[in-house]
């Protein structure tokens, strides 16, 4: 019995030595923009509770955005991995192009949607607390917003970009980009939120300058590799020399991907529907949640960025027609990916509540994060067994599957769920949360059985 489970689910040195190669630079990559993200955190909450709320909230905004950005870029790297896989650089080519075109259409939709409603979104998030301000909340926010949409197009495009580097299997470069960005951010948070040395004390609006500087010094880095490596980047040969793609390759991406980009923005609205039902409770809640949410960033980058590998590998073997390798590969990257989680959810539930103690906000707020972030820890290694079936049925090109699994789930499970406890409910904010978050379980159960069924088997190019 042992040597079975070890033969299905443990992998040999060649296994775990290709895998971690692969992770490692886009975990430390992560690693590393949370960590950015939680001193951004830190020092924006030095400003008050207002100040942490509006930052909070339209950054939730923007992860809407950001996931349909990502959402059109995966949607060509479906294939991309695939045409990869097979030596087919023509082909890895035209994903290239989808992916900037599919990009930059969701920004132009995202600014405009932003211009034109952003005000009234924001305010669908904030709700009257006990020496809080809902106006002055939405006043910073709104200065905040106008600053992050100048950010909006290097962010895109650089997402065409490091996607298709990732899929080459070159994973360092996108990392350091990363690195050089957020140190970027981090100096520039922290002179221009408080006003150090030369620079002018611009609180939020300062936080906001920072992270466009650091998106446009990402792209430039990313993109300036990328056309002085053309021998590793092989699908950039002629990719501006024409500006088509072929009938047949944009059909097979559109719809394929389709249910993967609609899916990426259904997601993160719902994830977005969620914290509006618990933002109803008071400001207070979504204050804890934000630090909650950014400690929580900081102890999921391995799973988040080991399942995102399957993708990857899964693909390759996938798109050279290695139907069982990919098959034995996905059962030893899902098992050490939750094993993996498993560690630092419990790393997580014991140290987490020192985060909190950071912030320069209540007693009470410190207290409610404290308990988010706990519920949070129990139910990590669930979610990361999800993410690990989401990434092999969308690696098989089962986006219709993955559309059913991600975002139908979402709106018709957790976010009425959400709704009717917050709003209708004798229950507290923490056993909200706690149930909402525990509807992972279906999920669970759902990705247990696709992903032993092996629909997602399928080689595609």
């Amino acid at each position: 019995m042992l040597e079975k489970f070890k033969k299905k689910y443990i992998g040999d040195k060649a296994f775990y030595k290709r895998y971690i190669f692969l992770a490692t630079p886009m975990i430390i990559q992560n690693a590393i923009t949370n960590f950015v993200s939680f001193l951004d955190n830190i020092m924006v909450g030095q400003l008050g509770q207002e100040s942490i709320s509006a930052v909070a909230t339209v950054n939730q905004l923007n992860f809407v955005f950001m996931l349909a950005v990502f959402g059109a870029a995966s949607a060509g790297s479906i294939y991309g991995a695939q045409y990869f896989g097979k030596g087919d650089h023509e082909g890895h080519m035209h994903t290239f192009r989808f992916k900037l075109y599919a990009t930059l259409f969701a920004t132009i939709v995202g600014i405009f949607i932003f211009l034109t409603w952003g005000s009234d979104l924001i305010s669908l998030f904030l709700t009257e607390s006990e020496g809080a301000s809902t106006e002055l909340a939405l006043s910073l926010g709104m200065k905040y917003l106008r600053i992050i949409l100048i950010g909006l197009i290097p962010f895109a495009v650089n997402q065409a970009y490091a996607t298709n580097i990732k899929e080459t299997g070159q994973t360092v470069v996108p990392m350091i980009a990363g690195m050089i960005a957020v140190g970027t951010n981090a100096i520039l948070d922290y002179c221009l939120i408080f006003g150090v040395g030369p620079f002018p004390e611009l609180g939020v609006e300062g936080a906001a300058i920072a992270t466009v500087v650091s998106r446009y010094i990402e792209a430039t880095v990313v993109i300036v590799w990328a056309h002085t490596h053309l021998s590793v980047n092989k699908y950039l040969h002629g990719a501006y020399t024409g500006f088509g793609i072929p009938k047949y390759v944009f059909r097979k991406i559109l719809f394929k991907g389709a249910p993967l980009m609609f899916n990426e923005v259904l997601w993160a609205a719902g994830v977005s529907a969620v914290t509006q039902s618990y933002s109803v409770r008071g400001m207070n809640v979504l204050t804890a949640l934000s630090i909650s949410n950014t400690v929580g960033n900081l102890f999921n980058i391995v799973f988040i960025q080991l399942g995102a590998c399957i993708s990857i590998i899964v693909g390759q073997y996938l798109g050279a027609g290695e139907l069982e390798e990919a098959k034995d590969a996905d059962n030893k990257m899902i098992f050490f990916s939750v094993s993996c989680c498993t560690v630092m959810a419990i790393l997580m539930f014991v140290c987490g509540g020192l985060f909190p103690q950071i912030y320069n906000v209540d007693d009470n707020i410190r207290h409610l994060a404290t308990r988010f972030i706990a519920v949070a820890a129990v139910w990590m290694p669930f979610c990361s067994f999800s993410h690990c079936s989401y990434f092999t049925l969308r690696s098989g090109g089962k986006t219709l599957v993955t559309f059913l699994f991600d975002s139908v789930f979402t709106w018709v499970i957790m976010a009425p769920l959400a709704f009717v406890l917050a709003h209708y409910s004798p229950l507290g904010i923490v056993a909200i949360y706690f149930f909402v978050q525990g509807t992972e379980l279906i999920k669970n159960v759902i990705g247990y059985f696709m992903v032993k069924s092996d629909v997602w088997l399928v080689q595609m190019v």
